[in-house]
């Protein structure tokens, strides 16, 4: 084949494969926008359920912050970290399946009011399973009321089977709700809340993730001790959280 012919046939097959990598590049592109509308419609969900209930409302988000940044404090690399805080800002949206009644109930709840409350985080999962890039997710907000000691709901999970983002999601959780007013208390202050996370360290709760948390929570609160993980205090309250 002439030289020229050859050229010719190197500068089309070059302009052929930069074409498709333009395409390739559209359509990683087309794929974040559909991943970030997915997200934003799951979000408008989730912002639906706390704009119902003033009890509850910034829940979500300060759960996703804080859970992002106890994920970085482990030293997760930063698309684990991003999951993980993604996780924690939809935790709960499973509990649109719940009844208000029972969501903004004073009292304590009775047996079949629980039952129905322990189903939130099935259902959360079940929102979000057709998502396959949004996979890990699903399984971090199916088992963020796991505890380390086996108590924890849905599937009764303990120590390391719990996924790691379960228990980060787990202790920020945990640290919203008992410095949060709730129909049924009211709100502790941070370094109290933090002593209970304290206690609940290596029975309940992630002992390195409680670290991890608090220590991040010191950057923001002075008022949160410094704290290590130690085993939990005979007799200490369950983590309160719904």
């Amino acid at each position: 084949m002439p030289a020229d012919d050859l050229a010719m046939a190197y500068r089309r097959l070059n302009a052929s494969y930069q074409q498709t990598l333009r395409y390739a590049e559209d359509v990683r592109r087309l794929y974040r926008q559909v991943q970030g509308a997915i997200y934003q419609s799951l979000l408008g969900l989730a912002n639906a359920l706390e704009a119902k209930d003033a009890y509850t409302r910034g829940h979500s988000e300060r759960v996703g912050r804080w859970s992002r940044q106890a994920a970085r404090a482990l030293g997760l690399a930063p698309e684990e970290a991003e999951m993980i805080g993604q996780a924690g800002l939809l935790h709960d949206i499973g509990k649109i399946g719940v009844p208000e009644a029972v969501l903004r109930k004073r009292a304590g709840l009775e047996a079949d009011e629980w039952a129905q409350m322990r189903r939130h985080p099935v259902i959360g999962a079940q929102i979000v399973a057709p998502f396959e890039f949004f996979a890990a997710g699903a399984i971090t907000i199916r088992h963020h009321h796991e505890r380390l000691d086996g108590s924890g709901y849905p599937d009764g999970l303990a120590g390391a089977a719990i996924p790691l983002g379960a228990r980060v999601v787990a202790v920020a959780d945990v640290y919203d709700a008992l410095t949060s007013d709730r129909p049924y208390r009211a709100a502790l202050t941070p370094a109290a809340a933090a002593e209970h996370l304290h206690a609940e360290a290596g029975g309940t709760l992630d002992g390195d993730v409680v670290v991890a948390f608090l220590e991040t929570m010191r950057g923001l609160r002075e008022e949160v001790p410094r704290v290590g993980a130690r085993a939990a205090l005979p007799g200490a309250a369950g983590t309160p959280a719904r």
